[in-house]
């Protein structure tokens, strides 16, 4: 079961993405800010955050950066009521974009997306570590690729 980070300062959709996401199948944690997320990340070890971009005082893209630097194969999927933060560079880091709203939809569609891109880049780096290991076996075995 894939395990998905919601971090949203807004308690009401902590528990709306919490129960959505449930009723999918995903298991669910919640974190109310960037105070605590390393560690959380670190000790939890989502497959998948949600971040909201305007944290009470901290910045969601500020904490992407920090992600993309610990965690750098962490799938983020940036969720925000505003559209105008699609056009930060900062935005570009994250793995989808998704303006926040009750219809759930959108969200549950990129979330699918994302862990079906995961899943095949994971694949493909076990294939090329395959080729990898099999290289190192033997000075003959890359003629054979």
């Amino acid at each position: 079961m894939n395990k998905i980070l919601v971090v949203d300062d807004e308690k009401s959709m902590q528990l709306l993405y919490a129960d959505e996401l449930t009723e999918e199948g995903y298991q669910v944690i919640t974190h109310g800010g960037g105070v605590g997320l390393m560690d959380l990340v670190g000790r939890e070890r989502p497959d998948l955050v949600l971040l909201d971009i305007r944290l009470g005082d901290e910045n969601g893209l500020d904490l992407l950066q920090d992600l993309r630097n610990a965690f750098y194969d962490l799938p983020v999927i940036l969720c925000t009521a505003y559209e105008t933060f699609k056009h930060d560079l900062r935005s570009i880091a994250a793995d989808e974009y998704v303006v926040k709203s009750f219809d759930m939809r959108e969200l549950k569609s990129k979330v699918q997306k994302v862990f079906e891109g995961h899943r095949a880049h994971v694949a493909q780096i076990r294939r090329k570590g395959d080729r990898l290991k099999l290289r190192s076996l033997s000075p003959c075995a890359s003629t054979l690729m």
